[in-house]
């Protein structure tokens, strides 16, 4: 699956984390820093510590049993079988990323693992390889901010998730992600720095503009919350002040 007009910025990017999964190192120091061991239980080790986020959005997706979940820029699919195992063999999850890398080296890990209900999607985020209002929960970890086109990836998500059933008294699908976001705009030549997109600094939106980007798109409940998890590593990247992790929700109304 490819993008119509990809950009430099998702040239850039790709070549990135493409380099990231064929040496295996964790760009943000390890996941036991985002995640609590009894979540990682059962993980070999290379999956385990491969992790490329900036926080743990399973506190704010509570997934259930049976649920379709779509993790998009799945990288080396931690979350996928994470989420995978909150869902259970009745549930799903789909992960979407644009890099062979990525994939291959996910594929391989869930083959290894014998995880059934995950599957890997190449594609990018503006044009989501996945059937409209298909998906209960939509989660991320580090990977919006990216994005060369943030209110097309917004649209995406609104297109995917389910609307709320009123028959059944099913809610609407919500969004919970983890992502970097700034407390001011960066400057021009930051958001031009081809190696700062990589490192998910150039990308980042400013609070007021993600939360007005998920509205547009038609969300509700829009909630862009700091986060204390990941502190300790934006500050070792020389991150801290303008930038920081927060914790994103919001949901499809009716």
């Amino acid at each position: 699956m490819t993008t119509q007009n990809p950009t430099p910025i998702h040239e850039s990017v790709r070549e990135h984390y493409a380099a990231q999964a064929r040496s295996g190192s964790s760009c943000c120091g390890g996941s036991n820093l985002l995640y609590p061991d009894q979540l990682l239980t059962n993980l070999p080790d290379d999956v385990a510590s491969f992790s490329l986020g900036c926080g743990n959005p399973f506190v704010q997706a509570e997934l259930k049993p049976g649920e379709s979940v779509l993790d998009l820029g799945s990288g080396g699919g931690l979350d996928c079988f994470l989420a995978a195992k909150q869902v259970g063999e009745n549930g799903r999850v789909i992960g979407v990323d644009m890099t062979p890398e990525m994939l291959e080296r996910a594929r391989l890990a869930a083959s290894q693992l014998g995880v059934r209900n995950v599957e890997f999607r190449q594609g990018y985020l503006e044009s989501l390889p996945v059937e409209d209002a298909s998906v209960d929960v939509v989660i991320s970890n580090c990977v919006i901010n990216l994005s060369p086109d943030k209110p097309q990836v917004f649209r995406e998500v609104f297109r995917v998730l389910r609307s709320p059933d009123p028959a059944s008294g099913r809610p609407g699908g919500r969004v919970a992600v983890s992502d970097i976001v700034t407390n001011e705009p960066l400057l021009e030549a930051l958001q031009k720095d081809m190696e700062a997109w990589g490192a998910c600094v150039a990308g980042a939106l400013d609070v007021s503009e993600y939360t007005t980007g998920l509205s547009e798109a038609g969300f509700t409940d829009v909630k862009v919350q700091p986060k204390g998890d990941a502190s300790e590593l934006i500050e070792a990247a020389g991150l801290k002040g303008k930038i920081f992790s927060a914790a994103i929700t919001a949901r499809k109304p009716a």
